[in-house]
């Protein structure tokens, strides 16, 4: 069998070039834009509970998915048959798309000479059973560190992602991906309470980092820190605040209630709170967000998108003003603007568009310490759950999985069931203080958008934000 790593998965499926520029030709014949895009992938999934290996899947997968675009109408059609007669189907069905008229296609992004990460398969790297060692070792780790420990899971998970876009000018792009992650969660208990805490760490590498270097005992002691200082936890106070935000992970709040609003789609849609504020103050001053799919190995970087553009570093607010909208090919020329690198799918069975890669707010100029002395009676939010987002009004509910009151400028104790409440254009111009501790997550974050699922990193320093409504259980 050939190896997609380094053979075209046209080769791999032992399909005829020409043929298949013909079938793409003759399906976009008329469009605006699309692509032939295919994919090779594999998966696999390890998970260790309660001292013993209670889960481990593999997965291989391949298709192709066929996309003419003609104004702001999109047909799509996909299938896990990489064949010809297949692909003449397709291009049947895509067709439909095109209209009565035939217009100008659209030119083929540039190529890139970058690749942000290497085209090791992670999957190929040490044994089935060193894996399972590894979260045996993490487990017995764990329950060594404190007799509070009642329950301890592990995961690794791990997929290599070959793509190939074929445009019918006969220009191609390819790009191969790997991706592992690593998660442990904790359940701690003392009496008839029990509390829990979760970490992870992961990116587009292969297994050495998580395997010979030790790195995951750093995600295990943070778990089973987070579990233990829940035990401690005392009722979250509810009503409007004033609210720290730590640094790193806490930036998924920025990335779900800022960061989708600030996506092309919704605003040629007006359907983003942001929409038709290019240029005006959208936060306070000082407060500088990006999106940067360039970063060398981090979980949402992409060393081309998913319809083959390079990404890019994208200034999204500079200095509390509205600058750039992520764009995938489609809004960007609907809105007269240039693609941005943000057009992403989930697979070949799904239509890309326009999605963050690792979306993170610039640092300032104050001492995190300085932030929370500034803070008489407040909230300390060290770590974020799950949290929603509604896009056309901005309004967003978050729960806080670590947490602590501000007392006279000092920490106090931690809180249990904190949930912020609030509206992510308003809260933005809230942001009184920015820490000098820009950090990035560490590799954990998956983004949700109509009903696709993508790899993303988020980030952000400390940051204070002046009367926010927490939601509470004392």
């Amino acid at each position: 069998m050939t190896n997609p790593a380094t053979t075209s998965l046209l080769d791999r499926a032992k399909l005829d070039r020409d043929a298949v520029r013909r079938e793409v030709a003759r399906g976009l014949a008329g469009a605006d834009d699309g692509e032939l895009f295919l994919e090779f992938g594999q998966t696999e999934a390890l998970v260790f509970d309660n001292g013993r290996l209670k889960q481990a899947t593999y997965d291989t997968s391949q298709g192709f998915g066929l996309r003419a675009v003609k104004d702001d109408a999109v047909g799509y059609a996909h299938s896990s048959d990489v064949s010809i007669p297949a692909l003449i189907r397709a291009a049947d069905a895509v067709a439909a798309v095109r209209g009565g008229y035939a217009g100008t296609f659209a030119a083929a992004p540039a190529h890139t000479n970058v690749k942000l990460y290497g085209d090791e398969n992670p999957l190929d790297g040490p044994a089935f059973e060193a894996k399972v060692k590894l979260l045996g070792e993490i487990d017995a780790y764990v329950r060594d560190k404190d007799p509070r420990v009642r329950q301890v899971s592990a995961s690794l998970t791990a997929t290599w992602q070959v793509v190939e876009i074929v445009r019918p000018d006969g220009e191609s792009y390819r790009d191969i991906r790997p991706l592992v992650r690593v998660n442990i969660s904790v359940v701690a208990g003392q009496g008839d309470r029990q509390e829990s805490g979760s970490k992870g760490y992961g990116g587009r590498e292969g297994y050495a980092r998580f395997i010979e270097t030790k790195a995951w005992r750093d995600a295990a002691d943070g778990a089973l820190r987070e579990a233990l200082v829940n035990l401690e936890s005392v009722p979250a106070p509810a009503g409007e605040m004033d609210v720290v935000l730590g640094a790193g992970w806490p930036g998924v709040m920025l990335h779900e209630a800022v960061g989708h609003g600030l996506e092309g789609d919704f605003n040629r849609k007006q359907t983003s709170a942001f929409a038709g504020l290019m240029g005006k103050q959208v936060a306070a001053k000082g407060v500088t967000v990006v999106d940067d799919g360039t970063m060398a190995s981090r979980r949402g970087s992409l060393s081309i998108d998913d319809e083959g553009t390079p990404t890019n570093r994208t200034v999204l607010i500079e200095d509390g003003i509205l600058v750039g909208y992520m764009q995938d090919r489609q809004n960007a020329r609907l809105m007269g603007m240039k693609p941005t690198g943000n057009g992403r799918r989930q697979s070949y069975a799904h239509v890309p568009m326009p999605r963050m890669t690792n979306t993170y707010m610039l640092s300032g100029d104050r001492d995190p310490a300085e932030i929370i002395a500034s803070v008489k009676n407040g909230m300390y939010a060290a770590n974020f759950g799950g949290g929603q987002v509604d896009i056309t009004s901005g309004k967003y509910v978050f729960q806080c999985t670590e947490a602590y009151k501000i007392e006279n400028g000092k920490l106090g104790a931690p809180l249990k069931g904190a949930m912020l409440i609030g509206n992510g254009p308003t809260d933005l111009h809230r942001i009184t203080m920015i820490g000098n501790d820009l950090a990035l997550d560490t590799g954990i974050g998956t983004c949700g958008k109509n009903g696709q699922g993508v790899p993303v990193g988020v980030g952000q320093p400390t940051l204070r934000m002046e009367r926010i409504t927490v939601g509470g259980t004392g």
